[in-house]
């Protein structure tokens, strides 16, 4: 290890983690299933290994294990250092999985009973939702490539967002180092498909209710001040072109790793010199995807204003349907921090965790200056959301980085085995929860049994210093994949 590899957790979080290293190492589920499963832990010190990171391996509250890196790692590499590397596994495969936040002036009497099951229904109608279909709009390859090059900006010009949309994405919605040229043909085709669509596993929109604020002067700057206002959650990303661009990547790596003499503890870290071809294409291929990523959200938005309006018969305007903010939680960006008092260029790899930058930060949208910047994390389904805000210690201790959900407890496979999905939707029902799900089956991987509680990760931050709390949602309808 060059650095410590850090975690943040409580007791019961780390209580979870040590029971899966024990697991691996002993008798346990992961022991027999799956041999090529690396404990979190062991992921995190294998991170720190790394060429050319600095300061730590911080994992966040919400750590589990992933592919290379661990789902809810942070690593930071010295872009002036030779030998520092770029990792897709530090990225993952969905490029810029992400979640965003649109408010509305309507309350939870608006949307009571049966006008709560018409939403549900437009909304499921309207977006596409389950593995591997197919989008309702429509590109040509050319303009495919645009979308790749500009991000949000074509999707305000082709009418697919509002012009404030765009201020209020990270980024802006578009990462100038994407390249059209560095994403293969199969990535494309899958792209041309999938523009517009939720997508399953994790992902979702929900229609969410403001139920407990804990900043008001946070709240009221974001435009979501009121407990019972009506909010809606988007969460997917890149789709399968962010996937075949992380396939593509891996596999050229594995190359550059021979030439280059680049040894690792793990293949699943397959990485590249930040500076080589092979570095400097996999970002300009991830760029694009976090563009596509982007676009694919500002859709879906999109849609979800024209179902509100086929519901309530009033423009989205009318309803003040404005987005809080976009952020992304896969992804890698060059930025700069302070390491050892010195003011470095690094590449920041945040998989499963959430940029959280400081009030008076320039990189955040100007009427969220006094605040910080928002930072949205998703709950599992049925389970509350919280809007944080990012810290100054945060900058400081973790690159400007939170967590980004509950984090995995159980495997898909364990969620499987345990839990029956006819008892999870029962239940969910029981909750006053209306649900349009593409494949039931499927619903018992994400049921809350699932994933750590999220307000333990929530609370940990916030203990930490790292992000605060400043509202907690409630949710009222889920459409998933």
């Amino acid at each position: 290890m060059k650095v410590p590899a850090e975690i943040i957790v409580n007791s019961d979080l780390e209580t979870l983690l040590v029971q899966e290293l024990h697991d691996t190492c002993c008798s346990g589920p992961y022991s027999e299933a799956d041999q090529s499963f690396i404990p979190a832990l062991r992921q995190a010190a294998n991170v720190a290994a790394l060429p050319g990171i600095v300061r730590a391996s911080l994992a966040m509250p919400d750590v589990h294990s992933g592919y290379g890196f661990c789902i809810g790692n942070v690593a930071a590499f010295d872009m002036d250092d030779p030998l520092a590397v770029v990792s897709p596994g530090g990225v993952g495969f969905d490029i810029n999985c992400g979640v965003r936040l649109i408010r509305t002036n309507l309350t939870e009497a608006d949307v009571n009973g049966d006008v709560k099951e018409k939403l549900a229904e437009e909304m499921f109608k309207m977006i596409p939702v389950g593995v591997g279909r197919k989008g309702d709009i429509k590109i040509s390859p050319e303009e495919l490539d645009r979308l790749l090059s500009e991000g949000v900006d074509w999707a305000v010009e082709r009418g697919l967002a509002w012009e404030a949309d765009r201020d209020h994405c990270e980024e802006n919605g578009r990462m100038d180092m994407a390249d059209p040229t560095c994403v293969s043909k199969r990535a494309k085709r899958r792209g041309l498909k999938q523009l517009g669509t939720l997508g399953a596993g994790n992902h979702y929109a929900e229609i969410q209710i403001v139920e407990e604020i804990y900043d008001q002067g946070a709240a009221d700057t974001m435009g979501i001040g009121n407990v019972g206002q009506v909010c809606i959650m988007i969460h997917t990303g890149s789709r399968g072109l962010g996937h075949q661009i992380a396939t593509d990547a891996l596999t050229t790596m594995e190359r550059a790793m021979s030439r280059d003499k680049i040894d690792l503890n793990d293949r699943q870290l397959s990485c590249a010199r930040i500076g080589s071809r092979e570095g400097k294409e996999y970002l300009a291929g991830m760029a694009s995807a976090a563009n596509f990523a982007w676009v694919n959200r500002s859709c879906i938005t999109s849609q979800t204003r024209k179902a509100f309006q086929e519901v309530f018969q009033r423009t989205p305007e009318d309803m003040e349907m404005h987005l809080v903010y976009d952020v992304c939680h896969n992804i890698a960006k060059v930025e700069e921090h302070f390491v050892d008092g010195v003011q470095k260029k690094l590449l920041v790899h945040r998989k499963g965790s959430t940029r959280a930058y400081p009030p008076n930060h320039p990189h955040i949208p100007k009427d969220y200056q006094s605040i910080g910047q928002p930072v949205l994390i998703g709950g599992t389904m049925g389970t509350c959301s919280y809007v944080l805000v990012g810290t100054d210690k945060g900058m400081t201790e973790t690159f400007g980085s939170t967590c980004h959900g509950a984090g995995r407890a159980l495997s898909r496979n364990q969620s499987r085995k345990n839990l029956d999905y006819e008892q999870v939707l029962e239940r969910l029902k029981n909750d006053g929860i209306s649900i349009r799900v593409a494949s039931p089956m499927l619903v018992a991987e994400e049921a809350p049994e699932s994933y750590k509680n999220v307000t333990d990760v929530i609370d940990t931050c916030e203990d930490a210093g790292i992000s605060r709390k400043v509202v907690k949602l409630r949710p009222i309808a889920v459409i998933k994949g």
